[in-house]
């Protein structure tokens, strides 16, 4: 038996590639994103209401991962990448069926141009990620702060310092008019070490690079200081 889905939004994110995005949303407060909803459900009675409640759970795709690429096993970023887990007892998006939840902060809902619009907060999803379904957070049932979370019981903590060159601080001040919080987003996605596992004990010199929005950046790690060394406008603009 098999079931067809249709996405009824689409998210903008800062987050132009996988590499950027954090592991589980709330993580990178600057972070933040849309979701534009899709026609026939653009329509300010899909969401009457909604307006109501803070938060949201937002059901997703992984749709930059191959739908033939599922594991019955993945390892955990958490689990420093050498343990394995069985992928139900996991949130690896290399799933049967690459479906996603998050649980987002819901800051306004605007409706313009027969477009409605949802302004989430802290998010962790790539830009362009097709939304499947939206439903409204409930305290008193979904939080549980009393469960037991095995291997990822509490919040991972920042592994990385941040720095930029100081040659770069001009150029992050202008690119700072269009995005008042860009500072704060390369430094909180840096920081959270989106390396993987089996690099992060690595004691030498490393270069990788990251794209938000529409700018290349590119940093350098010796030990646990990262220093941003460069920051381009890409050749790709980012949609929307």
């Amino acid at each position: 038996m098999t079931y067809q889905i249709e996405p009824i939004g689409i998210i903008h994110s800062p987050y132009s590639e996988k590499f950027a995005v954090p592991r589980q949303p709330n993580l990178v407060s600057a972070g933040q994103g849309e979701l534009h909803l899709l026609p026939p459900y653009n329509d300010p009675n899909s969401v009457k209401g909604l307006e109501q409640f803070s938060h949201l759970w937002i059901v997703f795709l992984f749709h930059q991962i191959d739908p033939k690429k599922w594991r019955l096993t993945v390892r955990p970023p958490r689990l420093g990448g050498n343990k394995k887990s069985g992928v139900f007892a996991t949130r690896s998006p290399f799933r049967p069926n690459h479906i996603g939840l998050s649980a987002v902060k819901l800051h306004n809902i605007v409706v313009e141009n027969k477009q409605v619009i949802l302004k989430l907060g802290s998010l962790d999803l790539v830009d362009g990620t097709p939304v499947i379904d939206i439903k409204p957070y409930l305290p008193y049932c979904d939080s549980h702060p009393d469960a037991s979370a095995g291997y990822a019981q509490y919040i991972p903590e920042s592994t990385l310092t941040v720095e930029f060159s100081p040659h770069l601080l001009p150029l992050l001040s202008l690119y700072q008019k269009q995005y008042p919080q860009l500072s704060e987003l390369i430094t909180q996605v840096i920081a959270q070490d989106p390396r993987p596992a089996y690099k992060q004990t690595n004691l030498e010199q490393q270069t990788y690079g990251i794209t938000l929005y529409h700018l290349n950046i590119k940093w350098q790690i010796t030990n646990q200081l990262a220093t941003v060394i460069d920051i381009h406008e890409s050749k790709i603009k980012k949609r929307g």
